[in-house]
């Protein structure tokens, strides 16, 4: 982990997706000194106790390989997918840019993976650890919401949480399904798919929502007994970048988020009450960033993009800093700094 800094360059110097594979294969391979939890950092969010509240984001391990490498790093929770029911190819190459004077990714990936079947023995396979399953439509599929459905059944029994993915830029017509009579429809569908007992669902949302929108979003998961929302998926926007691939199609991610992300936040925790558990994803790098979207309203955070530029020690320290924030404030736990932005 100390020599990440080092080999970057060498890293660099690789095509984006090659470069993810030789991640995926090394992690396989090589041996990787599990983090000791510290149950200051404990918090239980949907049922589900969780050893610290930051996790890895869907989109790194698409066909949940090294979930288990992953948590030994040092993250509370691991997010495996997006998985769609029937293997896809995802778009033409390339199709992943790093926008290194940003700070940033672009992806435009297509859901890429291979399918449910072929990631099922790993996960029923796997070991102790907080471990969900991000799922999606095939880009073909005759029948959206019979995928989701067919997620909620498939992956249930291997999951502690399920994901339901409708804010990928990369699928043609997905985010559609954010529009409230689609997602009354579609979330009808999967609280049916499940029972009492199954793990619980979140539903993974896109930055680039008008005000209407948001409320729409909550009213309606919120009513179909959604358990949590993740906020936020990559932008479809372009704030200011320095990078020449800037212009590059996708879904943009990392640092250049950050704000987008915070303010759907804090707009999603206005409009739910904290009626339902908010997870906070995008542009987190840093301790301070996860202590803001504490205070802002999440309850657990994610990241993803943060890790090509910072190198594997990166839950590690941000567990760290965390802690330090929440001491220097006088919070007995990470729970007690959830919403509190904004309060005397």
């Amino acid at each position: 982990m100390a020599l990440y800094p080092l080999i970057r360059p060498l890293i660099f110097a690789l095509d984006a997706e090659r470069a993810h594979r030789l991640t995926i294969a090394a992690l396989k391979r090589l041996p990787v000194a599990e983090a000791k939890p510290d149950p200051y950092l404990r918090t239980n969010v949907a049922g589900l106790d969780f050893p610290n509240p930051v996790g890895l984001a869907a989109g790194f391990d698409k066909n949940a390989e090294v979930f288990g490498q992953v948590l030994r790093l040092g993250f509370g929770f691991a997010e495996v997918g997006t998985l769609t029911p029937r293997p896809q190819e995802g778009n033409p190459r390339p199709r992943l840019f790093r926008l290194a004077e940003d700070r940033a990714v672009i992806n435009r990936m297509g859901f890429n993976n291979g399918g449910f079947e072929s990631a099922l023995p790993r996960l029923k396979r796997r070991a102790r650890g907080i471990v969900g399953v991000n799922f999606g439509a095939n880009k073909d599929s005759a029948d959206r919401i019979g995928d989701y459905v067919a997620g909620v059944r498939v992956m249930s029994p291997l999951a502690d949480y399920l994901t339901v993915n409708i804010s990928s830029p990369n699928t043609p017509g997905l985010r559609g399904l954010q529009d409230k009579g689609a997602l009354d429809e579609l979330l009808s569908a999967v609280a049916e798919a499940r029972s009492a007992a199954k793990p619980p669902i979140f539903l993974k949302v896109a930055p680039d929502l008008e005000r209407g929108e948001i409320g729409d979003i909550a009213t309606v998961a919120i009513a179909r007994g959604m358990n949590g929302l993740i906020i936020s998926n990559t932008t479809v926007s372009r704030p200011p970048l320095r990078s020449r691939q800037g212009g590059e199609a996708g879904g943009l991610s990392g640092a250049p988020l950050k704000a987008l992300a915070l303010q759907r936040l804090r707009d999603f925790r206005s409009a739910t009450g904290g009626a339902i558990p908010l997870i906070a994803a995008g542009g987190i790098e840093t301790g301070a960033d996860a202590f803001e979207r504490l205070r802002a309203g999440a309850s657990l955070v994610q990241l993803y993009s943060a890790l090509v530029y910072s190198g594997p020690g990166l839950a590690r320290t941000i567990n760290r800093e965390l802690k330090a924030l929440l001491t220097r404030d006088g919070f007995r736990n990470a729970a007690e700094a959830v919403g509190t932005q904004g309060l005397s």
